[in-house]
């Protein structure tokens, strides 16, 4: 059978973080003769050639080369390249793993699309992935018009006879930006890219000891070196203007705007600040011209003006007031609608705790904010005369609600309309008139598609705002400031066998999802069932809980006999009910002890599932008189108390988000 795809895997020292590498490569779910995976150890002086040969002679498919070291990654990613024999080659970190469908998904993809390169849906545990380029499948994608540029990490898919026709290797001996100047040219000459998007392909993942290659502090003189290398690689393969602009910028934005701003430039020694902004200065002049600079957003503009310019001490001073900048997200509504849980918010952005505030140049709707800068007079003059946009921008402000499962770091757009309000701030008399901005959200999480069209899988999901505004993306997790009226719409629903709830997390109070009992936070939801309108007539139970059904539902009921701890599970319905769901149960005619009480627990997954027990908050008691058996509150659970909400804003700024909450439905649409 021939060879689908080989997988190269650079190696050095990685010690134990190596193994989770190697489970993924076993664990992949193309047939062990479609793939090889080959590991090739730069010279590591640890255990690990010991342990790769030993995982190379129990696995046929899985090959190890040794070497002297290099230094870094690029020569032995050469090396598994000349080795290859496979149709593609994936490019996998020894620290990093894949998904167990990635190579079959990503390989199918390619065919199906004629691609010679596939980018497959990255999750950072600890490090930082681009999240627009994923924000759905891009089967025919290019630089011009998708966001490729995001992503220059060599973790990719590439076609062998591609490799082998261009000739493209990376470039080898210790240096930094290997990766940024071979998947430049990648993406300039390759015929066909595609991006998937609905399935975790590959995870990035930051090792607990931070050692990684790339997180290793950088020398200003030879970082910068190279990727002048890669700008070299732009300059080869495209012409002066728009698309050449637009791949500088990526550059110019991450790797030098942004390693200037706010705690990415403080946490540094002063003088690695100042090497640093030499030797980005240096590259800004010498190889950006106005149009590259002008596709930035304002903050972004304003850097670069004051980094032309020399501005250094401004720059510091500018880092320093962005360094206390956050967004705040305020959970306004939570209910579900149509099988979706449908979430209400205002999101906006604060400085050292309080709402940033924009000066007013227009009088009415969105439009003429201007940014106060915290600069020198000097620095002042030297943004105006640089021509940098100072304007805030507001009417292309946008706010995104995100879920992200916990252990795997995936994380998934979720649909989103939203309305933008200017807030006139009050100021003294004669003062220029100020605004705040604040984006109101609508968002639905429909667990059937929350994965780019596929359902949520077991576990918890965290659920973010993130929040974009004059060049700032931030993110904050959404619940710790709510409404007082979304804990009485916060329940749990079961449909198709799924089982999503719901719940405040312990001890900020932020919004999560558990899906199909990854917690045991579903007792949260059923305590609030009252045991005062539970029914028991003729031997069945009728019971009102606060947990929605899309319909009838089977599932089980266990009775436990207090004292003697004997049991009898019972099977029973769930029946879709207004205020949530009605537990019906016919309770057995025999073998049930009318003289002891009886614990009720409730199993709402199906068989086959993994299944958890809840005990409901009600219980059988035998009756004072004639042996029956009644319905009583039980109280042996008591669950911990939902963490309390963080106090709202100020009376004056709260009537504002209860009125902006109320306009949600009326938004927007991006």
């Amino acid at each position: 059978m021939p060879i689908k795809v080989s997988v190269v895997i650079p190696v050095y020292n990685p010690g134990s973080y190596i193994q989770d590498c190697i489970d993924s490569m076993i664990r992949q779910s193309l047939p062990d003769d479609e793939y090889e995976a080959i590991f090739v150890d730069d010279g590591s002086t640890d255990d690990t050639p010991a342990r790769l040969d030993a995982v190379a002679a129990a696995h046929s498919n899985i090959h190890v080369i040794h070497q002297e070291n290099s230094g870094w990654p690029g020569k032995p990613r050469n090396v598994g390249i000349a080795a290859a024999r496979g149709e593609y080659v994936m490019f996998v970190d020894n620290d990093d793993w894949l998904g167990d469908e990635a190579l079959e998904r990503m390989y199918e993809y390619a065919v199906a699309n004629d691609s010679e390169l596939v980018i497959g849906k990255m999750a950072g545990k600890g490090r930082p992935v681009p999240l627009e380029l994923f924000r759905k499948n891009r089967p025919h994608a290019t630089v011009a018009t998708d966001p490729l540029i995001d992503s220059l990490t060599p973790h990719k898919m590439v076609s062998k006879a591609f490799l082998d026709r261009t000739g493209l290797r990376f470039p080898e001996g210790r240096r930094r930006l290997e990766d940024h100047v071979f998947i430049s040219e990648a993406y300039l000459r390759a015929k066909g890219i595609s991006v998937l998007s609905d399935y975790v392909c590959y995870y990035h993942v930051k090792r607990d000891d931070a050692n990684n290659a790339g997180f290793q502090q950088i020398d200003p003189v030879g970082y910068f070196g190279n990727l002048r290398e890669a700008l070299d690689v732009v300059e080869r393969y495209t012409e002066p203007g728009q698309v050449r602009d637009k791949l500088f910028r990526r550059w110019l934005r991450v790797e030098m705007v942004g390693r200037l701003s706010g705690n990415r430039l403080l946490r540094l020694p002063e003088q690695n600040r100042r090497d640093l902004f030499r030797e980005i200065r240096g590259v800004a002049t010498e190889r950006f011209g106005p149009g590259v600079a002008g596709g930035l957003a304002p903050t972004q503009q304003i850097i670069n003006a004051l980094l032309v310019a020399d501005r250094y001490d401004d720059v510091v001073k500018l880092a320093e007031w962005e360094a206390g900048m956050k967004p705040v997200g305020t959970l306004e509504s939570l209910h579900w609608e149509d099988g979706a849980l449908q979430i209400g918010l205002t999101a906006e952005y604060q400085v050292d705790g309080v709402p940033l505030t924009f000066t007013a140049r227009k009088e009415g709707g969105i439009g003429g904010e201007r940014l106060d800068l915290p600069l020198t007079p000097q620095g002042l003059a030297a943004v105006a005369e640089a021509g940098a946009d100072t304007s805030a921008r507001l009417d292309s402000a946008k706010v995104d609600l995100v879920v992200r499962e916990r252990s795997s770091a995936s994380e998934f757009f979720q649909p989103i309309t939203f309305r933008r309000e200017r807030v006139e701030v009050p100021g003294k008399s004669g003062e220029t008139s100020r605004v705040r901005a604040v984006l109101c959200g609508a968002a639905s999480v429909d667990p059937a598609t929350a994965k780019n069209g596929k359902p949520l899988t077991e576990g918890i999901w965290d659920v973010l705002v993130r929040l974009s505004l004059a060049g700032w993306t931030k993110e904050v997790r959404l619940g710790s400031l709510r409404d007082s009226s979304v804990e009485s719409t916060r329940v749990g629903r079961l449909a198709e066998g799924r089982l999503v709830m719901p719940y405040w997390t312990d001890p900020h109070g932020n919004l999560s999802l558990d899906v199909d009992q990854a917690t045991p936070r579903l007792v949260d939801c059923l305590r609030r069932a009252l045991p005062e309108r539970v029914s028991l007539a003729a031997g069945r139970l009728n019971a009102p809980l606060p947990l929605e059904v899309a319909e009838e539902s089977p599932c089980r009921l266990r009775l436990t006999a207090n004292g003697t701890g004997e049991s009898i599970e019972i099977s029973g319905t769930l029946l879709p009910d207004p205020e949530g769901s009605r537990l019906d149960v016919k309770l057995p005619e025999s073998g049930l002890n009318e003289a002891v009480g009886w614990k009720l627990e409730i199993n709402a997954l199906p068989e086959g599932s993994r299944k958890r027990w809840v005990v409901l908050p009600f219980a059988l008691q035998p009756a004072s008189a004639g042996g029956e058996l009644r319905v009583v509150a039980h109280k042996a659970q008591t669950p911990p108390p939902a963490p309390k909400p963080k106090p709202l804003p100020a009376p004056q700024s709260r009537s504002l988000l209860a009125r902006l909450g109320r306009k949600v439905r009326r938004s927007v649409t991006r």
